[in-house]
C-alpha cells in the first residue's frame, strides 16, 4: 500500500522579507521623522508622536527604500524622502480622523479625541511643512514634482470621497478612481522617487510606480474588506465606521448590486444616514456575506495585487523584488 502524499500547507505570506530588507534604513528614517516632528511648541510633538509612535506598517515609505534596494542605490537621499512619504501620510491621516470623526487609530484613541480637532488638524499642516521642507533639502526638481503632485491628488481624492458619501449610486468605477487617489498615489510616488535618486531609465521608474499603484488599490481595498470582516480590535479602530458614515466602499456596492428590492431599500436608508444602529450593522453584515462582497472584494484586490508583481518583472529576481512580491502577496491576505 502506497503512503498517501499529505500536501504542505501553504505559508502565509508575511512582512518580514521586507522588513529585514529595509530594517537599517528605516533607523535612518525614523531617526529622522523624530527629529523634524520636534518643535519648540510642546502640543506639535506630544501630538504628531501619539500617531507617529502608534504602531503603523510604514508601508509607505518602506516602499521607497525597497525600491532603492532593488535598483542598487548606494547613496543616502531616500532617507530624508522616506521620511517625507511618512509625514505626508500622516498628515493626510490626522486630517482625515478630523473629517469622519473618528474615535480610534490603531488600536488606540484618536488625535482628535484627544487633543480636539483644531490642533489636531494644525499639527497635520505642520507635519505636511516638514514633508517639503525635506523634499527642497533633497534639491531634485523632478522629486518635488513627483510627490507634490501626490499629494493634491490625494487632497482631490479625499474631497471625491466626501462628495461621494451618503450616494448609494456611486459606481465601482468611481470608486476605484477615488481609492486610486486618496491611497494608491501616495504608494505610487513612493515607490516611484527611488528610481528618481539613482538616476534610473524612465522604464525603471515606470515600472515602480506601476507596482506602487496597483499594491496601493490592493491595499485599500482590503481595508475597505475587513470593515464589515474583522472584529474592532484586530482592526484597530471601530468596526462598521465606513458604514455609519455612508461611505460607499465596494463591499457596499457590490452588496447593493446584486440585493432584491428589500435590500436594497436597507442600503438606500442605511448610506443615507437613517439605519445606523448595531442591529443595522449587523444586518449589513449579514448581506454583504450573502452576496460574498466581501470574497469578491477580495478577489478584486489579489488581481490588482498580481498587476503589482507583474510590473516588477523587468528586474532582476534578487532578494529586494521577492520581499516586495511577498509583500503584495501580505497586502492582500491580512486581515488586520
Amino acid at each position: 500500500m502506497s503512503a498517501q502524499v499529505v500536501p504542505l500547507p501553504r505559508k502565509q505570506p508575511s512582512l518580514a522579507p521586507i522588513l529585514g530588507l529595509t530594517a537599517t534604513a528605516m533607523n535612518s528614517v525614523n531617526a529622522i521623522i523624530l527629529d523634524r516632528m520636534q518643535s519648540e511648541i510642546p502640543l506639535i510633538p506630544a501630538l504628531a508622536g501619539h500617531l507617529i509612535s502608534g504602531g503603523g506598517k510604514r508601508m509607505r515609505p518602506m516602499l521607497t527604500l525597497a525600491g532603492a534596494e532593488l535598483v542598487g542605490y548606494n547613496g543616502a537621499r531616500h532617507h530624508k524622502l522616506a521620511a517625507a512619504v511618512e509625514f505626508i501620510h500622516t498628515a493626510t491621516l490626522l486630517h482625515d480622523d478630523v473629517v469622519d470623526g473618528s474615535e480610534q487609530r490603531r488600536g488606540k484613541s484618536a488625535a482628535n479625541i484627544i487633543f480636539g480637532n483644531p490642533a489636531t488638524v494644525l499639527v497635520g499642516d505642520f507635519l505636511f511643512s516638514r514633508a517639503f521642507e525635506l523634499m527642497v533639502e533633497d534639491g531634485s526638481l523632478k522629486v518635488l514634482k513627483i510627490l507634490s503632485s501626490a499629494s493634491a491628488i490625494i487632497a482631490q481624492g479625499e474631497v471625491d470621497q466626501l462628495t461621494a458619501q451618503r450616494k448609494i449610486e456611486t459606481s465601482e468605477e468611481r470608486y476605484l478612481h477615488i481609492i486610486g487617489a486618496k491611497t494608491a498615489a501616495l504608494f505610487a510616488a513612493a515607490s516611484r522617487i527611488s528610481a528618481v535618486v539613482a538616476e534610473c531609465s524612465e522604464a525603471e521608474e515606470r515600472a515602480l510606480e506601476d507596482y506602487g499603484r496597483n499594491l496601493g488599490i490592493a491595499f485599500q481595498l482590503v481595508d475597505d474588506a475587513i470593515d464589515y470582516d474583522s472584529a474592532s480590535a484586530d482592526m484597530g479602530k471601530d468596526q462598521g465606521d465606513d458604514f455609519r458614515e455612508g461611505k460607499m466602499t465596494l463591499p457596499v456596492i457590490l452588496a447593493y448590486a446584486r440585493g432584491n428590492s428589500e435590500e436594497r431599500k436597507f442600503w438606500e436608508e442605511a448610506i443615507a444616514g437613517f439605519r445606523t444602529e448595531d442591529e443595522d450593522l449587523a444586518h449589513a453584515i449579514g448581506l454583504i456575506r450573502k452576496h460574498d462582497a466581501v470574497v469578491s472584494t477580495r478577489e478584486r484586490a489579489r488581481h490588482f495585487a498580481q498587476r503589482a508583481c507583474d510590473a516588477l518583472s523587468m528586474f532582476p529576481d534578487v532578494a529586494a523584488r521577492q520581499a516586495m512580491v511577498e509583500a503584495a502577496q501580505f497586502a492582500v491576505s491580512r486581515g488586520y
